[in-house]
C-alpha cells in the first residue's frame, strides 16, 4: 500500500481542487439569474445559424478535413514510431534501420506541416468571405428597420455588431470548428492507439479525464459571464465615443470636457475590469489543465521508473521502456488537444457572445414592410389623401387625431403650427417612414400600403432642414452614387436651383471634397446642395420639412428664389416656420396638437383671423421691431 502513497497524494490534490471549484460554480449559478450570467440563445440556436452561412462553402470544408486526416495520423503514429526507435536502440541498434525510421518521421512531418498550410489558406479565404457575407446580411438588414426602431439602437452599437462583433465570429471559422474537430479526433485516435498498447496504463491516464470535463464545464460558465461582459463594455464605449465624439463641439462649448473625460473613465475602467476577470479566468483554467497533464506524466514516470525499467509489470501487463516513452508522447499529444479545447473555448465564448448580439439585431423585425401583395407604384400625378389618420410614436400618446385633407395634383401646400403638432409627422407619414394606427393615406386614389415601400419612395423628393452630406465629393452627394447622370445634367440642375452660384466658386466644382457631415460647407450651402440631389431624380412629389430654417444671409436670397423654382414643378408640401416662404401656397393647414384647426389660403387665413392670423401678426410684428433697431444702430 506504501509504494502507491504517491498516486493517492495526487488524487487528493486533484479531488480536494475539484471540490473547490465546484463550491465555487455553485455560488456563482446561484447569482446567475441577478447578473445576468446566461445567454439568452442557446448555443445550439446559435452554431445553427452561423453554420447556415458557412453550408455554401461545403466542398472547401471537406477538403480541408481531408488534410485534416494527414495531420491526426502524424500526432496519431509519431509517438509509436519514436517509440519503435527506443526499442531498436535498447535490443539492437543499427544505423540503416534508424536513418529509416528517421526518414519516416520527418517524412510524416513535412506532408503534414504541408496540410496544415494548405488548410490555413483555405480556411483563411472561406472565412473572409463568410465574414463578408455576414456583414452584408447585417448591413442590409438594418437599412431595413424603420424610423423608430433605428431611433431606439445607438448608433454606436450597431457599429458594434457590424465591426467588431463580426470580427470576433471570423475565428469560428477560420478556426475554432475546424480545430475542434481535428482535437477530438486525435484525442479518439491517441486514446485508441493508447489501448491497444496497454490498455491498463491508458486506464491510469483516463482516470483525469473526468476531472478535465468537470474543470472545463465550471470553465465554459465563467468564461460565459466574462464574455458578455466585455461585449457589453465594448458596446457602452462605442456608443459613448459615437455620441460624443460627434456632439465634442457642444462639450467644448459647454466647457463639460473635465465631466465628459470623468465619465469616460468610468466606463473604460469597467471594461478594463471585465477584461481582467477574463484573463483571470482563463489563467486559472489553463494551469489547471496543465497540472492534470503534468499529475499523468509523474505517475507514469513513477509506475515506469519502479524498480527495473525493463519487464515492470502493472497490473498484469509487462511495462517495457519504449511503451514508457511511447506513453509519454501519447499523454502530450492527448493532454495538448484538451489543452487547446479549453483555448478554444475561450475563443468561442467570444463568438457566440459576438453572435448572440447579431442574431439579436437580425431577430428584429422591421415594423414596415410591404403587404403580401404589394405591387410596384409606376406612374404618379401627385395627388395626396389623409382619411382619418390617427397615428401615435407611443401606444395611447396621439400625436395626430382624426386628420382629414386633400392635396390636388401640382398643387404646393403648407403645414404650420406650433412645435409638437403633427407637421413633421404627416410627411413622414406618406412616404411610409412609419405606419398609421387608423384611417388611410392615399396617393392618386389608391392607399399607399397597396405599394411597395421602394415603388413609393422613388417618387418622393424629400429637403429637410438638417441637410446630411456624405463624406465624398458634391457630385458624389447630388447623385448619390448612380453613374446615370453626365456633369452636364448635375450642373443644369444646379443652375435651377442657385447651386452653382457656390459651386463655381470653388477650386475643384463638383469634385470638391465633402468632408464628415458636410462641416466644410455652410448650412445655406449644404441646403442648396440637398435642392439639387432631390430635383436631379426628377420626384413627383416634393417635401421641404422646415428648409428654410437656420440659414445664413448669405444664400438666403439664393434659397428663396430655388424655392420659387421648386413650387412650379409638382406637388409640393412644405412645414415653414416662416410664413413669408408660403403665402403663394395653394392651401395652409394649421395645425394644433394634432388636429387641423383652420385651412386656406394665405388671404382666407388672414380674413379669418383665427390661429394663422395670429402666428402671422406676431412674426410680422417681430421682424418690423427687428428692422427697426436695426436701423436705429445704422444712424
Amino acid at each position: 500500500m506504501y509504494e502507491f502513497f504517491p498516486l493517492i497524494a495526487v488524487g487528493a490534490i486533484v479531488g480536494v481542487l475539484s471540490v473547490i471549484l465546484v463550491v465555487a460554480y455553485a455560488l456563482i449559478k446561484d447569482k446567475k439569474g441577478a447578473i445576468g450570467f446566461d445567454r439568452d440563445m442557446k448555443d445550439s440556436e446559435i452554431l445553427r445559424r452561423l453554420l447556415a452561412y458557412a453550408k455554401p462553402y461545403w466542398k472547401q470544408f471537406a477538403l480541408v478535413l481531408l488534410l485534416m486526416l494527414f495531420a491526426i495520423a502524424y500526432d496519431v503514429l509519431s509517438p509509436i514510431l519514436i517509440g519503435n526507435i527506443e526499442g531498436m536502440i535498447k535490443e539492437r541498434f543499427e544505423l540503416p534501420a534508424l536513418f529509416a525510421y528517421v526518414g519516416v518521421y520527418v517524412g510524416m512531418l513535412v506532408v503534414s506541416m504541408v496540410c496544415l498550410y494548405v488548410q490555413s489558406i483555405v480556411l483563411q479565404k472561406v472565412g473572409q468571405r463568410i465574414l463578408s457575407n455576414l456583414r452584408q446580411d447585417l448591413f442590409a438588414h438594418i437599412e431595413s428597420l424603420s424610423h423608430a426602431q433605428l431611433r431606439d439602437i445607438p448608433v454606436g452599437k450597431l457599429v458594434t455588431r457590424v465591426t467588431n462583433d463580426t470580427n470576433a465570429i471570423s475565428m469560428l471559422f477560420t478556426n475554432i470548428l475546424v480545430n475542434f474537430i481535428k482535437n477530438i479526433f486525435v484525442i479518439i485516435g491517441v486514446l485508441a492507439a493508447m489501448l491497444a498498447i496497454n490498455y491498463q496504463l491508458t486506464l491510469m491516464v483516463l482516470c483525469f479525464v473526468p476531472f478535465i470535463v468537470l474543470f472545463t464545464v465550471i470553465f465554459r460558465k465563467f468564461s460565459r459571464k466574462a464574455y458578455r461582459k466585455v461585449k457589453d463594455g465594448t458596446t457602452n464605449i462605442n456608443t459613448f465615443l459615437s455620441e460624443n465624439l460627434s456632439g465634442m463641439k457642444i462639450i467644448q462649448i459647454f466647457n463639460r470636457e473635465a465631466w465628459k473625460k470623468e465619465e469616460f473613465d468610468g466606463k473604460n475602467e469597467a471594461l478594463g475590469k471585465a477584461k481582467r476577470e477574463q484573463i483571470f479566468t482563463f489563467g486559472i483554467f489553463r494551469p489547471i489543465v496543465y497540472m492534470l497533464y503534468i499529475s499523468s506524466v509523474l505517475c507514469l514516470l513513477y509506475l515506469g521508473g519502479r524498480g527495473y525499467i525493463r519487464d515492470v509489470e502493472f497490473l498484469g501487463q509487462t511495462l517495457t521502456s519504449e511503451i514508457v516513452v511511447t506513453f509519454y508522447l501519447f499523454i502530450s499529444k492527448f493532454f495538448n488537444p484538451i489543452q487547446n479545447l479549453a483555448e478554444m473555448f475561450n475563443w468561442l465564448q467570444s463568438a457566440l457572445a459576438s453572435s448572440e448580439k447579431i442574431f439579436t439585431l437580425f431577430d428584429i423585425q422591421p415594423d414596415v414592410v410591404d403587404d403580401p401583395d404589394a405591387v410596384e407604384l409606376e406612374n404618379v400625378r401627385g395627388e395626396i389623401e389623409f382619411r382619418h389618420v390617427w397615428f401615435a410614436y407611443k401606444e395611447g400618446e396621439w400625436v395626430l387625431k382624426d386628420v382629414s385633407f386633400k392635396v390636388e395634383a401640382g398643387q404646393t401646400v403648407a403645414f404650420v403650427g406650433a412645435t409638437g403638432s403633427g407637421k413633421t409627422t404627416i410627411l413622414s407619414l406618406i412616404c411610409r417612414n412609419y405606419d398609421i394606427q387608423q384611417g388611410e393615406i392615399l396617393i392618386d386614389g389608391q392607399n399607399i400600403r397597396r405599394f411597395t415601400i421602394a415603388s413609393l419612395r422613388r417618387h418622393f423628393g424629400q429637403m429637410l432642414q438638417d441637410v446630411f452630406l456624405f463624406s465624398g465629393t458634391i457630385r458624389s452627394n447630388i447623385v448619390l452614387r448612380e453613374e446615370r447622370f453626365t456633369d452636364e445634367e448635375v450642373m443644369e440642375v444646379c443652375r435651377y436651383v442657385n447651386a452653382d452660384k457656390i459651386i463655381d466658386k470653388l477650386e475643384n466644382g463638383l469634385d470638391e471634397v465633402v468632408r464628415e457631415r458636410g462641416n466644410n460647407f455652410s448650412a445655406g450651402q449644404r441646403q442648396l446642395i440637398s435642392f439639387a440631389r432631390t430635383l436631379i431624380h426628377r420626384p413627383e412629389i416634393m417635401i421641404l420639412d422646415e428648409a428654410t430654417a437656420n440659414i445664413d444671409t448669405e444664400t438666403e436670397v439664393l434659397i428663396q428664389d430655388s424655392l420659387e423654382k421648386i413650387m412650379n414643378i409638382g406637388t409640393l408640401l412644405i412645414v415653414a416656420h416662416r410664413l413669408s416662404t408660403i403665402q403663394h401656397a395653394d392651401n395652409i393647414i394649421y395645425l394644433s396638437k394634432g388636429e387641423i384647426v383652420e385651412q386656406g389660403t394665405h388671404q382666407e387665413l388672414l380674413a379669418k383671423q383665427g390661429r394663422y392670423y395670429g402666428l402671422y401678426t406676431l412674426q410680422y410684428d417681430k421682424q418690423t421691431l427687428l428692422k427697426a433697431n436695426t436701423s436705429d444702430r445704422i444712424a
